[in-house]
């Protein structure tokens, strides 16, 4: 007979102990003839030979010791008493979800299709259905946390080329209205802060290196000869010669 189509292959609610047993030793397949040695028990009698099935008396045995101490909640036609007068009853049953979560507590290793499925069975024993539900979410929230991220990375990315694009647009207008740039507007400083130095500085004989006094007769110059030129004005000489002097100072 097919396993697959076999009574105790197929899931059920309840299980007698001895369906249980055989489907538990892959034994599905033999059920009728091993339903027949067991002559309506739910345990073989100890002359009964079934030595070629050797897995299907300790499966029976490890269900009963179960029963017998109680680790395994049992009743009759399904419905659950825990009464040890049932132990030996025709109609003793185990519920499909007691006997799944047992087997799952003390034998983790064990998972066979009839209480299994095909996702189950494919788990580390170690790794539980919960646990990978629960790394199921987690991993779903990581996954809504790394959109955010890469929306706000988006955004910034698109300001930020938005700036470079802006500012190399400035380099450009200043290049076509002839505005130096920074580091040419420190070399025109330094140059004008050492010529002022040379015109009102002296030799180290004393000797004086021009005639202007100051820096005020300095401005006062350049005003009266050039003061028709753009940004030859007071105002813009002495804020132009106070920079300068600092950019040489520093």
């Amino acid at each position: 007979m097919d396993e697959s189509h076999s009574p105790s292959s197929r899931p059920k609610v309840f299980y007698r102990p001895i369906e249980a047993a055989i489907a538990w030793a892959g034994l599905s397949r033999f059920e009728h003839q091993i339903l027949e040695l067991a002559q309506g028990k739910h345990r073989f009698p100890e002359h009964t030979d079934i030595s070629h099935w050797p897995k299907l008396r300790l499966c029976t045995d490890r269900i009963f010791d179960a029963l017998l101490h109680f680790d395994l909640p049992f009743g009759k036609d399904g419905i659950t008493s825990n009464d040890p007068e049932l132990l030996e009853h025709p109609a003793l049953t185990i519920r499909y979800v007691d006997l799944k979560a047992w087997m799952a507590r003390l034998y983790p290793d064990q998972r066979p299709s009839f209480l299994f499925d095909a996702f189950e069975r494919h788990l580390h024993p170690a790794i539980s259905v919960d646990a990978v539900q629960a790394l199921i979410t987690d991993r779903e929230g990581l996954k809504l946390q790394l959109a955010d991220r890469v929306q706000a990375w988006d955004a910034l990315y698109a300001q930020f080329q938005a700036l470079s694009e802006e500012h190399q647009a400035r380099r450009e207008q200043q290049k076509r209205d002839g505005v130096p740039g920074t580091r040419s507007e420190t070399t025109y400083l330094n140059i004008v802060g050492g010529l002022l130095t040379l015109l009102l500085g002296k030799s180290p004989s004393g000797v004086p290196y021009s005639t202007f006094e100051n820096l005020d007769s300095v401005v006062s110059a350049l005003v009266a000869h050039f003061g028709e030129k753009p940004g030859i004005s007071e105002r813009t000489l002495w804020a132009k010669f106070s920079a300068a002097k600092r950019h040489l100072s520093a």
